[in-house]
């Protein structure tokens, strides 16, 4: 939220001697996150005044070019230093090549000596015979806009009927000079989307007065006249005698008067105000205050009656929408959106709606996104005469869910889903046909519509000691009545508890803890001492943030470089490893809203995430590469977890549901070798051996050896496959890549890899991380060789040898496979260690 700092001060009336700085460390002690002060406004200096065209003579140049010979009066001092004044010296001679002003018009002068933006300095020069004394100037050229077609006409007169003098300076009449506060609002305090909101947080931390422009501070149920705008020499609209009350107690979904018909058939809507305006004039222009507010605001002006929905959304915090009358079809209908029903939004994109979404309807079928935008067959035009404005309010979640689904977030979305007050609804519709009547010269009807209700806010009691206890820093009851006060709510107290109502802009302040962060914002957290709470006796670390501890030193100790990948992945990546249809790696999860279309699903194996780090490094040249990750994978859940209420604690059902419909989520250990092993004059490639060694390395860490046997499994090569189990179960493989995965992937030759099922080689070793008992006795070291059939697994030779050696046995290793003239044929000799 981008707010000038002028349009704070007309609400919130702090004292002259606060400056900027001071607003915005205030803010800051009260909990915004304000980010940046910038300085807005035309960088000129110099003489830059009103003038008045006297005569135009064109001039035709042997270039081809038509320059135009002015003389513009510029006050009668401007005027009495020309350097060729008239007879009369009432005016000074101007050159000019623009041609969209006439005689008699006013326009913005830059005298010699003037500094432009860029640092261009006006000087008298003498061109085509003449000399230019000045420059006329058009928008671009002093820095207020990018328009440069043609120079900048001035009005007669001012916002306030005072006709302009030639040589009164201009820049006043033509821009705001002001300070924006950049405001990073929290979904926490939606009500600062505003700058009713940011005025009432300024005013409560300075002790100011605040006026409310909905004034619901003093009164619910009124609207009261609006507040008088100041900007420089510029002011807004003037007061509205009309006051008008909102009834807060009105529980039907009809209209409660014979305004534009309405009605409500989804509870997702439960207010709707409707204004009607007609007779508004479309060849009105927005005046320069609001279209300069907007402007500071990050908002384009778009025509008077869009500029001013716009302008109140950013003053109240209320989204307002305005629907061309004449192009209404019968009377509205707030509802949820059919199957199949399309709507043609303002950004012209035709969208196929859900029944989740609230629709706004009229005879012709949807007009409109409930809070999200509306569509383009009521759109306000540049010929719209006719004004249907709705002020509503929308059930936050459900705005924010459509904005999502649509992959639409808008400006009323972003209010909308983070909670509008529902009171201001009805002033916010009045504000925005008053602005109608008074600039579009409009007439706004005495009819209205007010459809549903005001929401009750819950009630709180909490004990009056809470937020001293909580926050750990004395604050007295009288203070805390005070604060909770000055924010809006209702308080009612007794000596020990406090009774509590938030106001209708408040809907965070449910919990009693919520009015003590309250409490806590506005006394400053900086006067709240910081104690560190004492850490419960634990037993350390689990064994399995052991190992993996372990891990993290022990295999970079071995050569191994550990990377960290995005978790996501698609169907098509996990198709390119070559697996079957019916490989549980098929069985992804798809996220709801993910980062990239080409990856909307949750991956199910390190290996792919690899691979492109591989390819990303080979891009930058770097070949011999060893790289390995530990991390998650997900496993497709039967069903969808169901979305429990807030009103209360799970139940244990629900619990369950929840848990039985999550991913299975196993931690994976995988490696990728390319390239090198060992570089430099002794280079040693790298192959399989050295990812079964890294499967090797991370079961001895945990205090396992690896049973190994060929297999045929994607993405490995047929008969460079090692299938990795312990005590029969299998927890991964290792071996050679496919060359077919390898051009997919579009990996160089002989890339090897490993994967394992970290969680499953973790629960196989029950004392994984635990230190070894140490032996009394000195190590006695055997070597044993064997001769067996040469189709016999070395594996099973290692298990019997350590079944028959005991407890006794620490470690076991084949160190030597012989075949040869003492062997007989189909024979091998094993040698362990």
């Amino acid at each position: 939220m981008r707010a000038p700092i002028s349009w704070v001060r007309e609400y919130a009336r702090l004292d002259p001697s606060v400056d900027s700085r001071q607003l915005y460390e205030a803010l800051i002690r009260a909990g915004l996150e304000v980010e940046t002060i910038d300085k807005v406004g035309p960088q000129v200096s110099g003489p830059i005044v009103v003038g008045r065209v006297l005569s135009v003579v064109d001039e035709p140049q042997k270039n081809g070019k038509t320059i135009r010979w002015c003389r513009v009066d510029c006050g009668p001092q401007a005027n009495a230093t020309a350097s060729e004044p008239d007879a009369e010296g009432g005016s000074r001679g101007i050159v000019c090549g623009a041609s969209n002003f006439t005689v008699g018009q006013n326009v913005v002068v830059s005298l010699p000596g003037a500094v432009l933006p860029g640092g261009f300095e006006i000087a008298a020069r003498k061109t085509y015979g003449h000399i230019s004394d000045g420059m006329i100037c058009a928008e671009d050229e002093l820095g207020i806009g990018d328009d440069h077609a043609g120079i900048l006409v001035l009005p007669e007169t001012d916002d306030d009927g005072r006709a302009l003098v030639p040589g009164e300076p201009a820049i006043p009449l033509i821009a705001v000079l002001d300070e924006v506060l950049d405001i990073a609002v929290t979904p926490d305090i939606g009500y600062c989307l505003s700058i009713r909101g940011i005025a009432r947080e300024a005013a409560q931390a300075f002790g100011a007065p605040f006026t409310d422009p909905a004034g619901l501070a003093k009164s619910p149920k009124k609207c009261p006249p609006s507040a008088t705008l100041q900007s420089g020499t510029f002011r807004g609209p003037q007061e509205n005698k009309n006051s008008a009350h909102l009834s807060m107690t009105q529980t039907t979904n009809e209209a409660d008067s014979a305004g534009f018909p309405v009605r409500l058939d989804t509870p997702g809507c439960p207010l709707f105000v409707a204004v009607s305006v007609e007779g508004v004039d479309p060849s009105r222009l927005t005046p320069l205050w609001m279209r300069s507010r907007l402007k500071m605001a990050g908002m384009r002006s778009l025509g008077l009656a869009i500029d001013i929905t716009n302008y109140v959304m950013l003053e109240f915090g209320q989204p307002i929408h305005g629907y061309d009358a004449d192009r209404l079809s019968d009377g509205i209908v707030v509802r949820q959106a059919r199957p199949g029903e399309h709507l043609v939004t303002l950004d012209n994109v035709d969208r196929t709606l859900d029944p989740a979404d609230i629709v706004i309807t009229d005879g012709s079928g949807v007009i409109g996104l409930a809070g999200v935008m509306g569509g383009q067959t009521t759109e306000l035009e540049p010929t719209t005469t006719a004004v249907v404005i709705e002020a509503a309010y929308f059930d936050p979640t459900s705005i924010a869910r459509t904005a999502k689904r649509h992959k639409l977030p808008s400006e009323a979305s972003r209010r909308f889903e983070r909670g509008v007050d529902p009171g201001a609804a009805y002033a916010a519709a009045h504000r925005v046909a008053d602005l109608l009547v008074e600039l579009g010269g409009g007439r706004k009807l005495a009819a209205e519509t007010v459809a549903g209700a005001v929401p009750e806010m819950p009630t709180q009691t909490i004990a009056a000691e809470l937020p001293s206890r909580i926050l750990g820093h004395p604050v007295p009851q009288a203070q805390v009545e005070a604060i909770l006060r000055a924010s809006g709510v209702q308080v009612s107290a007794d000596a020990a508890t406090l009774r509590l109502v938030p106001p209708t802009w408040r809907p965070d302040l449910v919990d009693p803890y919520d009015y003590v962060e309250e409490v806590g914002r506005k006394i400053g957290f900086d006067v709240v001492e910081p104690v560190v709470p004492l850490a419960p006796a634990g037993r350390g670390r689990t064994p399995a943030q052991r190992v993996r501890k372990a891990l993290s030193w022990v295999l970079p100790t071995a050569g191994f470089t550990e990377v960290i990948s995005f978790p996501f992945s698609s169907t098509a990546e996990v198709e390119k490893l070559g697996v079957g249809a019916d490989d549980p790696r098929l069985r992804m999860v798809r996220l709801a809203n993910p980062l990239a279309d080409t990856s909307p699903q949750l991956r199910t194996t390190l290996l792919p995430g690899l691979f492109g780090a591989i390819a990303r490094n080979r891009s930058r040249s770097l070949d011999d590469l060893v790289l390995y990750e530990q991390g998650l994978v997900f496993f497709g859940p039967a069903g969808v977890a169901p979305i429990p209420g807030v009103e209360h604690r799970p139940s244990t059902a629900e619990l369950a549901a929840i848990e039985a419909a999550l991913p299975s989520q196993p931690r994976h250990l995988a490696c990728v070798l390319a390239g090198n092993w060992l570089t430099g004059l002794n280079a040693v490639p790298s192959d399989w051996s050295h990812a079964v060694a890294f499967a090797e390395l991370a079961a001895k860490t945990v205090g396992l050896e690896l049973a190994k046997r060929a297999v045929e499994h994607a993405p490995w090569h047929p008969g460079r496959c090692a299938e990795l189990s312990v005590d029969g179960q299998v927890i991964g493989y290792a071996g050679e890549l496919h060359p077919n995965v390898l051009t997919a992937y579009g990996l160089p030759p002989r890339v090897s890899a490993a994967e394992l099922d970290l969680d499953a080689l973790i629960a196989a070793a029950p004392g994984a991380g635990q230190l070894p008992s140490l032996s009394t006795f000195p190590v006695a070291k055997e070597d044993v060789a064997l001769i067996v059939d040469a189709d016999l697994p070395q594996s099973e030779v290692a298990a019997a040898l350590r079944e028959g050696a005991g407890e006794l046995l620490e470690s076991l290793a084949l160190f030597d496979v012989y075949t040869g003239e003492q062997i007989e044929v189909g024979k091998k000799s094993l040698a362990f260690a």
